[in-house]
This record gives structure tokens, sequence and C-alpha cells, in this order.
């Protein structure tokens, strides 16, 4: 076992404690955190075909899925899946772990998932200088790998070309909804499921390298993005362990998203 931020024996599951996850059940999460925006997509597509069909009684059937996969294509309604979509989704995940693992909820270490204030105000202030130092140096790494080739994430080119009324809630959903979602998943069950059974540096690198394969689709799988996402992973759960909280990776992974945001938005 590797050395631990916590007292010896902190992260031992005493005799009666509560059940913690397993790796199986975290990367079930994890999954159904994917599928249900797949739902989502599914279900706002037959919306727009019934909608159009409504509007257009008419057309054959052909026609109203071309249409209703015209709409569906468009910047705007893309973003508005995200904006609709992505709360509902966190909520009904945020739902399903707080009543599978209550007595985790607030537990700091783990197999707890962190919510509670850390040990020390200090590491809020830790949180805020990754979030801002983290995007130049990832994409300082990134650009080098990637030899002069433009990097882009599909969030990136959804909110570019989304119109300005969608931009903020869009926006907001970065900052906010996402990194606590992802936090939730990644540094709170599933890195509290690998510690069960692995030391603290191998479920660290586990989890980190989970979390940038997962992301790899949003960036048209381009490999030389994958070094950054790791690195920003494991400061994300250096942060959660050596705080014992799991809202300074939320607060450090928010201002990392918010950076990339204010550089997109400038550069527009």
């Amino acid at each position: 076992m590797s050395a631990s931020p916590y007292p010896s024996g902190d992260l031992a599951v005493p005799s009666g404690s509560p059940a913690a996850p397993g790796v199986l059940q975290a990367l079930g999460l994890i999954l159904l955190y994917f599928l249900l925006q797949v739902v989502a997509g599914v279900l706002l597509g037959f919306g727009a075909g019934v909608l159009e069909k409504m509007r257009h009684p008419q057309l054959p059937l052909a026609e109203v899925r071309k249409h209703a996969t015209e709409l569906l294509r468009q910047p705007d309604t893309s973003a508005l899946l995200v904006v609709v979509a992505m709360p509902l989704i966190a909520m009904a995940l945020f739902w399903l772990v707080r009543r599978t693992w209550p007595a985790l909820w607030q537990r700091p270490a783990p197999p707890g998932f962190g919510f509670v204030n850390p040990v020390s105000s200090r590491w809020y202030v830790a949180a805020l200088v990754l979030g801002l130092v983290m995007p130049p140096v990832g994409a300082l790494i990134t650009q080098w790998l990637a030899h002069g080739h433009e990097v882009t994430q599909n969030v990136q080119e959804l909110t570019q070309h989304a119109s300005s009324r969608l931009r903020l809630p869009l926006g907001l959903v970065a900052v906010t909804v996402g990194p606590m979602i992802e936090e939730l998943m990644f540094r709170g069950v599933l890195l509290s499921a690998l510690m069960r059974r692995l030391s603290t540096a191998t479920s660290v690198a586990l989890c980190a390298l989970l979390f940038g394969a997962v992301h790899l689709g949003g960036l048209d799988f381009q490999w030389y993005a994958l070094p950054n996402l790791i690195l920003l992973a494991i400061a994300l759960c250096w942060l959660r362990l050596r705080s014992t909280s799991l809202w300074p990776a939320i607060l450090a992974h928010g201002m990392y998203n918010l950076f990339a945001l204010v550089a997109l938005f400038s550069a527009a």
C-alpha cells in the first residue's frame, strides 16, 4: 500500500460499517450516466418527429424523419438538450447514489463520498489555484503532443455555434452541474470502490485513466488530449484525498471548465 493522507487505519472499513460500492457498481453508475444522455437524445428525436408530423400531417414518414434529423443537428437544439437534460440526469444520479449508500454521503474518508467541509478552508484556495493553473498547463502539453494539429471538444463546437441566448445557461451547466456529477462518479464512488481493493496510488491512476478515456469521445478520439485529462484527474484525486472532502475537487473542476469557456468566448 502507498502512503495515505489519512491517519493509520482510517481507510479500512470498520466492522459493521455500511456497505461500500464495488468497482462494478461504480462502473455501472458511470455507464448509466452516459446511457441516460443517449436516452435523452432519443426522446428528443422522437419528440421532434412527433412535432414535425403534427405540423405537417401530409408529409410522408420518411420526410418527417428527415426534417426531425435536420432539427436535431442544429446547434441550438443540441445546446437545449444539454441545458435541460443534464440537470435532470444529475438529480436522478444524485438521488440514486444517496439512496443506495446514505451512510457514505457525508463520510470524509473513502469509502465515504466526502460531501462535508474540508479539513481546512485553505483547500478551497488550493482548488481555485489548481483550477486556474491546470488549463494553460494542460493546453501546453496538448499542443506539444499535437504538433500543431487543432484540438477541439464537442462542447466547444456546441458553445461556439449556439445562439447567444443559450450560451449563458450552457456555460452554467458546464461550470456547475457537470463538475458535480462527474466528481461524484469518479472521485466519489469510483475512487472509493477502487481503494477498497487497491493501493491509493493504483486507485488514483486507474481513476484518472478511466476519466480520460470516457472523455475521448467528446474530443473525437484525439489521443494527444489524453495526458491533459489524466493530469487533471490526478490533481482532482489529490484534492479529494488530501482535503477529505469532495467540494474542493468540484470547485477546481468548475474553475477549469470556466477558464476554458472564458478563453473560448474571448477567442470568439
